[in-house]
């Protein structure tokens, strides 16, 4: 369904050609997704050098790549399709794809920088919980597998409300540069 006006300025709905059996739902249209769901900018391959997401980031500044922290051996970089506000991904920055590859150091650090991303978005944002995972492989649903990432999403109680679950959208409440700076800023001082 369309809506379109009627002669008194009031919108009604308006049947679209081939759009099948009105049904009462109303349709919130979120075509930039279509990026993701086309896999726009999807490395080419799992090598370094075949338009890795996050080895190109590095070589961006914090704004422009999203990047929160930086360390000698991993990075926090807000999530470009996030599932909540806030969420990030704690990377290496070594292009390396699975977690038993990672050196010790690059262990250690990746779980120092995921305690601080939970220690950061609870004093940002009052985080309540938190979903921290890895998915290893394109098999486990890893979006970009050839470059290890953990996720940190931050959550509320309540965050889980009518419209992700009914109307299969998520509203976020600020965008992602701005996310950045707070967060960036609350890292510096945690």
């Amino acid at each position: 369904m369309l809506h379109g006006m009627t002669d008194s300025g009031a919108a009604q709905p308006v049947p679209q050609e081939g759009a099948g059996t009105p049904d009462g739902f109303r349709r919130l249209w979120t075509p930039h997704r279509m990026a993701y769901i086309k896999g726009e900018g999807k490395p080419a391959g799992t090598g370094a050098d075949e338009g890795c997401p996050f080895c190109r980031i590095q070589r961006m500044s914090d704004t422009e790549g999203l990047i929160v922290a930086r360390g000698v051996l991993v990075f926090a970089v807000l999530n470009l399709y996030p599932y909540n506000s806030g969420h990030l991904m704690i990377c290496p920055s070594r292009h390396v794809a699975d977690y038993t590859d990672l050196e010790e150091a690059e262990t250690a650090e990746l779980a120092v920088y995921t305690k601080t991303a939970m220690t950061v978005l609870r004093m940002a944002s009052g985080a309540q919980g938190f979903n921290i995972g890895m998915n290893m492989g394109g098999a486990a649903g890893a979006g970009i597998a050839g470059h290890l990432h953990q996720h940190v999403v931050p959550r509320w109680g309540g965050d889980t409300n009518f419209m992700p679950v009914i109307g299969q959208t998520k509203v976020l409440p600020q965008l992602l540069a701005e996310t950045r700076e707070v967060l960036a800023l609350a890292w510096k001082e945690g």
